[in-house]
């Protein structure tokens, strides 16, 4: 198949996602093309040795990748971002009509920040088959100034309308797809399609002696918390249920985030020495890490938005094999209690938390690498990358037979009822 893909973000940015699946469909040998913007991701600001222009093109195997020039956020406000977002529309309608004008389907990755440039498209390319793949809820946020929600509002309606006119919408988790039905989609084109890892990087390892210098202190049971230090996190929770076990566990905290200071802060104030934090460091050291420390900690913040969340953490703990304390709700705690992968507990209860971590520090050895195990199985089975692309491949050429999924009118959003 001729396959067009719609990004905002795309590697060398953090965006597996859409950035897997097009190195491995060009490896299938279909010809892949991806419209996507210069990268600025997290900082706001361009990467060094990048230069943004309307002629940039790089070209492999059965894949061709087009970059288009966006508004870079620099303070990472709402309006800039917003301003971000219109721009990157614009550039990809511009563009876009003609480079993607021949493709069989079109894939487009779909946060936020993509709902105005895959409408503009939609509009543009006309019964182009479309298959959506919603990697993650929408947060409603307004500008700074303003309290009438109408960027909100318009973002929704974007969003909505590609909703309405797919062929077929993948989404990361259960709770997903129950929220993309209820703001207009056809139930029966919605299909869940769990997020996977880089399998190259996240995969069992034995520890190496520098791995467990910089995790062990002795053979108190380590709890480790690799990734973001931030507001979604709420790590002040887990900072507290290891102040309350200070003879019984260690909790480690590798990474770095807009939080860090605070979370650091609150460790000190707590006289909480069995709390240990390691800067970030390459996703390539992670296995051995993860295999030095005796369980993964997920944090989710007990938040409405982030019920339909899974952090990229948990797949990656388990395509490693490592145990898992899991503080968090929704499809987060399902996913770790169906596979028997670890231990879970309601979010934002740094009780709940304390009695998990002193259990998760009473289970032998043996029984956490059973734990492990069924993590493992449990990733290969039903999150590989694999079987994930399987997944969205039989959707684009499903679409791709079938056609537009229903011509929907895209000059004004019309809902559609799930049956």
């Amino acid at each position: 198949m001729r396959i067009g893909i719609l990004s905002y973000h795309f590697p060398p940015e953090p965006a597996f996602i859409p950035g897997s699946l097009a190195e491995e469909l060009a490896a299938r040998g279909h010809e892949v093309r991806v419209l996507t913007g210069f990268p600025d991701y997290p900082g706001g600001h361009v990467y060094p040795g990048w230069r943004q222009r309307w002629r940039h093109e790089t070209r492999s195997r059965n894949l061709t990748v087009r970059r288009v020039p966006r508004y870079s956020t620099g303070d990472g406000g709402v309006r800039p971002r917003m301003a971000s977002w219109l721009s990157f529309a614009a550039s990809a309608g511009l563009v876009g009509r003609r480079y993607l004008a021949d493709v069989d389907v079109l894939y487009v990755h779909q946060p936020p920040a993509t709902a105005f440039a895959s409408a503009t498209l939609l509009r543009l390319l006309g019964r182009i088959p479309v298959v959506l793949h919603v990697p993650d809820v929408w947060a409603e946020q307004a500008p700074d100034d303003t309290d009438d929600g109408r960027w909100a509002a318009r973002v929704r309606a974007a969003m909505t309308r590609t909703y309405q006119a797919a062929s077929a919408i993948a989404v990361s988790t259960p709770s997903l797809r129950d929220a993309v039905v209820a703001v207009g989609a056809d139930e029966a084109r919605v299909e869940v399609v769990l997020n996977w890892t880089d399998e190259r990087i996240f995969r069992p390892a034995p520890a190496g002696s520098a791995a467990r210098g910089l995790v062990r202190r002795d053979e108190r049971c380590v709890v480790m918390h690799a990734g973001t230090i931030g507001a979604r996190q709420g790590l002040e929770t887990a900072v507290r249920a290891a102040a309350a076990l200070q003879n019984t566990i260690d909790l480690v905290l590798v990474g770095s985030g807009a939080h860090e200071r605070r979370v650091r802060g609150l460790a000190a104030e707590l006289r909480a020495d069995n709390i240990r934090f390691v800067d970030r460091r390459s996703p390539l050291d992670m296995p051995e890490l993860y295999a030095a420390a005796d369980y993964q900690l997920v944090m989710l913040r007990d938040l409405p938005a982030l019920r339909s969340t899974v952090p990229d953490k948990l797949p990656a703990a388990l395509s490693c094999a490592a145990p898992v304390v899991a503080s968090a709700g929704g499809d987060t705690a399902t996913l770790v209690e169906r596979a028997r992968a670890g231990l879970s507990c309601p979010p934002e209860d740094w009780a709940s938390l304390a009695d998990r971590f002193w259990l998760a520090a009473q289970i032998p050895p043996p029984a956490r690498a059973e734990m492990g195990r069924r993590g493992r199985e449990a990733y290969l089975r039903e999150m590989s990358l694999p079987g994930g692309v399987d997944r969205i491949e039989r959707l684009l050429r499903e679409a791709a037979v079938g056609g537009s999924g229903g011509g929907a009118d895209l000059s004004k959003p019309k809902l559609i009822r799930a049956e």
